[in-house]
């Protein structure tokens, strides 16, 4: 019998913000498998990116729970907390967040540097087999002043995945795009998950960019819409 446990698992999730409890989320529940593509879809403040980024371990639910792979991963120390954000996530940003000092191949690195139990060799090719599969092999060398935009966000994208996390959270990943180049970011995702089995879990105002995904929730005013 296949493994049906999902790979987020959220349980009535809220968040206050500020001495007048301003509720971001509003009881939140949702689970999504392994190899789904979702996007979180709503207008400014509805609550998507705080979700996202509670998901991501770098904020804290006021109540509820988040289980990652069937662990609840808010009752875990910090130092826990931080060695599973570092290997089960990848994170994808709308400005791209590359080091510009750093070549192409030096910013993919980065995720592999804080595991000391990976060997030189190893290190350098992963790289190569990232940069490769998202198409920037031939950029390798170049910095990020000398990228287009497009290819700015495929170096980040395979930045998120090098260490093969379980999960992508993508925050308006073609939100600085044009249209083309943010078409075949999407593409690019939407193989990825289909290929590699991660979740992929992108926050998007846009209805071009949701339709790449195989499944929209809509939110608004902090809570999940019914029937999405």
């Amino acid at each position: 019998m296949a493994d049906t446990q999902p790979i987020i698992d959220v349980r009535n999730l809220y968040k206050h913000y500020g001495e007048h409890h301003v509720n971001a989320l509003k009881g939140i529940s949702l689970s999504i498998q392994a190899g789904e593509f979702v996007a979180l879809m709503g207008p400014s403040g509805c609550g998507k990116s705080t979700l996202l980024n509670i998901l991501g371990t770098i904020d804290r639910p006021t109540e509820g729970e988040v289980l990652i792979r069937g662990e609840a991963v808010f009752q875990q120390d910090e130092k826990t907390l931080t060695r599973f954000r570092r290997q089960q996530l990848g994170f994808i940003f709308q400005f791209f967040n590359l080091l510009t000092t750093l070549t192409v191949r030096e910013n993919v690195a980065l995720p592999l540097d804080l595991d000391p139990s990976l060997s030189e060799s190893e290190r350098s090719n992963a790289v190569s087999t990232m940069l490769e599969r998202v198409g920037m092999s031939h950029r390798a060398d170049f910095f990020p002043a000398q990228l287009s935009g497009g290819e700015m966000q495929r170096v980040a994208i395979a930045r998120a995945l090098v260490h093969q996390p379980h999960i992508i959270l993508a925050d308006e990943p073609t939100g600085n795009l044009d249209t083309e180049n943010g078409e075949a970011v999407l593409q690019l995702l939407k193989s990825l998950s289909q290929e590699g089995g991660q979740v992929i879990l992108m926050a998007t105002h846009s209805e071009e960019a949701a339709a790449y995904a195989n499944r929209i929730i809509r939110m608004r005013d902090g809570k999940i819409r019914p029937g999405a």
